[in-house]
């Protein structure tokens, strides 16, 4: 097999011949550049497997390197060496499509984990993906956005934030993010930290050492060091108390950790993917969440869709988790009828996936015969059904905002009402957030708000 061959692009000689000779122990050979001018020449008469990049060049800047591969080679891996400190060039960089980066002066340790983490990627790349199959199904324009976004991603080391609403299936997607990437054969270690108690959470992020404090009888490995050379997934991460923040941050920035008891830092080779169905730009703004770190994780945004925006793929999701559910109990897949499944298709998910995971279970428990009846679904009548003439009326525009006339009965317009409610009250009355719920336009909120006297 052909040695692995690397593009650094640096003005300093001294430099290159110090990357040169760290990548020529790993056994991969190297061809130098000065400046952007001359790298782009390269690409014309080689191959490479992966491009290493001052951030700093004569003629220009590396991110404009790091966007002429994304956009003529993007299967090449690019990683941004940037001054210490300067996380904005950093945080920059991915943005623009880099793999990863590496601060000067540059830890040598650190530089041969990403590079072989880059390798590794290659050989991602060469894997048949048609003969994957996604556990994020259905078959929706919104879904197969999804898919396409999570491929990109995970080609990246850059950290993703994950927003969407309880139940939407935040966790699969970065588990999906994480097995499509070079980290896949890693750890992925998922913690909710909302559910760690604040006097554990840094012994459980960082370790501790035996004697550390009070009840500390051995060592513990925290899940930093549990995640090294994989993925930490961080839920919930809304729900970090502010002490906690300013630790993780150092952790994320640094690449390094303290276990309580000691003084010397541990590296660690970890991508950082974070959750939350909370707004943290709000958060951020109310000062309970700190913007540099709101800043650090937020580096892309990947939102999860809840299930009513993705209805036709309802269906689907039902027979997959009717089969599931059987084969769990080693039992005979139950059927479904069609008006039963019709009110599925219509009801609104305040709980998304996973209610209707849970409403299925429960139907397939009280069903007789494993025929599930409109009756055996039980849909909670606090959360109202969305029938498709409010629907098509919800998603419409408004063409007027004083008389418009009413076409819905009277028990329609308090079923919209109520579901507005209770959106307002989801979101704490942030109509933005509440409009993004119901997946309506904010106009067409307002509008109704109006509509129904609701101040």
């Amino acid at each position: 097999m052909a040695q692995p061959l690397a593009l650094i692009v640096d003005d300093e000689p001294d430099i290159r011949e110090l990357l040169e000779l760290t990548l020529s122990r790993m056994a991969i050979n190297c061809v130098g550049a000065a400046d952007i001018k001359a790298a782009k020449e390269q690409f014309k008469h080689q191959s490479f497997n992966l491009c290493l990049t001052d951030m700093r060049l004569p003629d220009g800047n590396g991110i404009e390197l790091v966007e002429f591969i994304q956009t003529h080679y993007p299967s090449i891996p690019t990683a941004v060496i940037t001054a210490h400190g300067n996380m904005e060039s950093a945080v920059n960089a991915l943005k623009a499509g880099a793999f990863d980066f590496v601060s000067k002066p540059v830890d040598l340790a650190i530089l041969r984990g990403l590079i072989a983490t880059a390798l590794r990627l290659n050989g991602a790349n060469r894997r048949d993906q048609s003969q994957m199959d996604s556990p994020i199904l259905g078959q929706s324009s919104i879904m197969r956005d999804l898919r396409t976004q999570i491929t990109k991603l995970a080609r990246s080391q850059a950290p993703v934030y994950i927003t969407g609403a309880s139940g939407s299936g935040k966790e699969l997607v970065a588990q999906q993010i994480h097995s499509q990437g070079p980290r896949a054969d890693q750890p992925f270690i998922p913690v909710n930290c909302g559910a760690i108690p604040n006097d554990l959470m840094e012994s459980e992020f960082f370790g501790h050492t035996k004697g550390s404090f009070t009840g500390a009888q051995n060592s513990k490995t925290g899940l930093f060091q549990a995640a090294n050379g994989g993925t930490l997934f961080l839920d919930e991460v809304a729900d970090l108390p502010l002490h906690m923040q300013v630790k993780l941050l150092r952790a994320i920035q640094e690449r390094a950790i303290r276990p309580i008891g000691t003084h010397q830092e541990i590296p660690v080779d970890v991508r950082i993917l974070s959750a939350t169905h909370k707004d943290l730009s709000q958060l951020v703004t109310a000062g309970a969440f700190r913007q540099d770190l709101f800043y650090r994780i937020n580096v892309i945004e990947l939102q999860v869709p809840p299930l009513r925006q993705r209805a036709t793929d309802i269906p689907t999701l039902t027979n997959f988790f009717l089969q599931q559910i059987a084969a769990r109990n080693n039992e005979q897949v139950a059927h479904i009828d069609t008006e039963a499944l019709a009110d599925l298709t219509n009801y609104y998910f305040p709980g998304n996936v996973r209610e209707l995971e849970n409403i299925l279970e429960r139907a397939i428990t009280l069903c007789d015969g494993k025929r599930i009846r409109r009756s055996d679904l039980q849909l909670s009548p606090k959360i109202p059904q969305v029938p498709e003439m409010i629907n098509s009326e919800v998603n419409r525009e408004p063409t007027t905002t004083s008389d418009s006339p009413t076409q819905l009965n009277p028990y329609l317009d308090n079923t919209e009402k109520q579901a507005i409610i209770r959106a307002l009250e989801r979101t704490q009355y942030n109509k933005t957030a509440a409009a993004r719920l119901l997946g309506i336009t904010f106009r067409a909120l307002r509008y109704r708000l109006k509509k129904y006297n609701l101040s």
